[in-house]
């Protein structure tokens, strides 16, 4: 899970920012206010991370169908004028795992930084780059006996000719170790063979975690495809759902044809007709083959009436891939989701804040969302008045524009999940429309006394 996201003249993002992430996170704000930019960073790490060039240090994208986002050029992810010619990413972030005897518990704390500037041929490179781990193993899991080892940390910076500066933290400063343009660093987060011969196999221990923790990143974006009246299906379960949410169907004609090991249909079926049974949509989803044919359609149950995923409203087939990622992602993954409310009404709308507070505490996976959702969000202040959503466990942010920066604003709840200190313009002026509809009343009713 990631714990925190650092960015400095990234976009709109002009000044240094930390900000916290919990395993709900809830982005919201005006359009074009810097939001997105927040789940780009890290879309920006992880296309970075799976790209086939070892040797490159930022994956803009543009060039392969499978990156998630084209950020363009240096210049067009640089804040303006910012100086010096440079931006930041960062983050942390835990990783919990048990042995095989199902005994010892493995913590990991790690965490990531880079400074980047711009090569001569206008692409991104890293000036400066921390990577560091702690490891923490709990004995017996009984929580008792804790062994800390000491923080892993390296640092490489970009000196003169290309040539990279190696050092590694003794515990209490850094210590330098060589200088070579053979110690590159590799997709950002990783380094060459030659620098981890320098510094020890644990650099490598780093890089793998830090590459995990990028892999189970799960995205799906604002602009989601309309539904067909049927599908190919080849059987193959997906990889991942797309950016697009376009690979749902797949995930839900494996759900409902391919059985588990006990001879019950896997769970994403059911548990993607129960959360649209409780937004009110549907009472139940089914997925049918079409005759003998390698085509397959999904059909909508409701109020006695079976309709194709085509015939109903469009709000069922832009949350289900929604759902269906939510069940479909591996258990410890992160979602990065932008306005999973779409087109749902406003009941709807709410029951998405239950459906992240209760997968992320049963199935361990983060929701990081972008949304414009005042029901979704005052849903979440009603689960903390209950209890059933603790204050450490979900992050809340209001994002605005002052001239061309972007200012972020911590919505602190208190227990009973009151806003401690509303933003100006945050959700309109409810209370405004309702006194002006008041005044424009008794001013008719007075005009109607005279006539």
């Amino acid at each position: 899970m990631f714990t925190q996201l650092t960015l400095r003249n990234f976009k709109a993002w002009r000044e240094r920012i930390e900000i916290p992430l919990a395993p709900v996170t809830v982005l919201l704000g005006t359009n074009s206010s810097g939001k997105s930019s927040l789940l780009q960073a890290l879309l920006l790490m992880k296309q970075t991370a799976l790209s086939p060039d070892r040797s490159i240090h930022l994956n803009f994208g543009g060039d392969d169908a499978n990156d998630y986002f084209n950020f363009g050029h240096f210049e067009d992810v640089l804040t303006q004028g910012a100086s010096p010619r440079q931006f930041e990413i960062g983050f942390k972030f835990t990783q919990k795992s048990i042995d095989s005897k199902g005994v010892n518990w493995r913590i990991i704390l790690g965490g990531f930084s880079a400074n980047y500037g711009m090569s001569s041929l206008g692409s991104p490179i890293v000036q400066d780059l921390q990577l560091w781990m702690d490891e923490e193993i709990i004995a017996d899991g009984s929580f008792k006996e804790l062994w800390l080892q000491d923080q892993q940390a390296l640092r490489a910076i970009r000196r003169d000719k290309g040539a990279y500066s190696i050092s590694i933290f003794d515990g209490y400063k850094y210590r330098h170790l060589g200088k070579s343009s053979d110690y590159t660093p590799e997709r950002s987060i990783a380094l060459p063979t030659e620098a981890i011969q320098l510094v020890g196999r644990w650099a490598e221990d780093i890089s793998r975690d830090i590459r995990s923790e990028l892999d189970d990143i799960a995205y799906l974006g604002p602009l989601r495809r309309k539904p067909e009246r049927d599908y190919v299906w080849n059987k193959s379960k997906p990889g991942e759902l797309g950016t697009d949410g376009a690979g749902f169907v797949n995930a839900l004609f494996d759900s409902a044809f391919h059985r588990s090991k006990n001879g019950e249909p896997s769970e994403i079926v059911e548990e993607v007709s129960s959360w649209l049974a409780r937004m009110g949509v549907a009472e139940r989803l089914e997925a049918r083959q079409v005759g003998r044919s390698s085509r397959y359609e999904i059909v909508v149950h409701k109020d006695g009436v079976v309709a194709n995923l085509r015939d109903v409203g469009i709000g069922i087939s832009q949350v289900l891939p929604v759902l269906t990622l939510a069940f479909f992602a591996p258990e410890g993954s992160t979602i990065l989701m932008e306005e999973p409310e779409i087109h749902l009404h406003p009941l709807a709308q709410s029951v998405l804040a239950e459906l992240f507070v209760e997968v992320s505490r049963k199935r361990r996976v983060q929701f990081i969302v972008e949304t414009h959702s005042e029901h979704l969000f005052r849903r979440l202040q009603t689960l903390v008045a209950k209890e059933e959503l603790s204050l450490d466990d979900c992050r809340m942010y209001f994002v605005e524009r002052q001239g061309a920066d972007a200012i972020l604003k911590n919505l602190e709840l208190d227990e009973f999940g009151r806003v401690t200190q509303w933003p100006d313009k945050f959700f309109g002026d409810a209370l405004g429309e309702t006194r002006e509809q008041a005044r424009l009343m008794f001013e008719r009713q007075k005009r109607a006394r005279q006539a």
